[in-house]
């Protein structure tokens, strides 16, 4: 059974096919992360044309901006604290600790959510070559 759409984006599977892997490895661990750059499953190019992912830093912004945003309140009510010193800890953190999240979610968000041309085929899925 194929999963959904959202399961497919949470496991990085294949927006097409929802079985293969987009991305190599795990998202924290000693190496870069490294995407395919077809689907090993049904060969899908994920970088549609040249700088395509350059619409993912949209994404990867809106992350962020989510990110600090709740952050900066949490630790407002957390802490109480007025020093800005407090705030830039916490947020600098933060900022380098989701990095790995942002990079690969929001490829997956834009390849999955805002991609027109991209489809699910349950064909594909059917088809099981391993």
């Amino acid at each position: 059974m194929t999963p959904s759409k959202f399961s497919a984006l949470i496991q990085s599977k294949c927006p097409r096919c929802r079985i293969g892997k987009v991305f190599e490895g795990p998202i924290y661990g000693m190496r870069k992360q490294r995407m395919h750059e077809h689907c090993p499953h049904c060969g899908l190019k994920f970088e549609v044309e040249p700088g395509y992912f350059y619409a993912a830093m949209y994404v990867s912004y809106a992350f962020s901006v989510a990110e600090v945003v709740s952050l900066g309140l949490a630790t407002a009510f957390l802490t109480k604290s007025e020093s800005p010193w407090v705030y830039i800890g916490v947020l600098f953190a933060a900022i380098l600790l989701f990095a790995p999240f942002n990079l690969r979610y929001s490829r997956l968000v834009l390849l999955h959510y805002l991609s027109p041309k991209i489809t699910y085929n349950p064909n594909y899925a059917k088809r099981d070559d391993r």
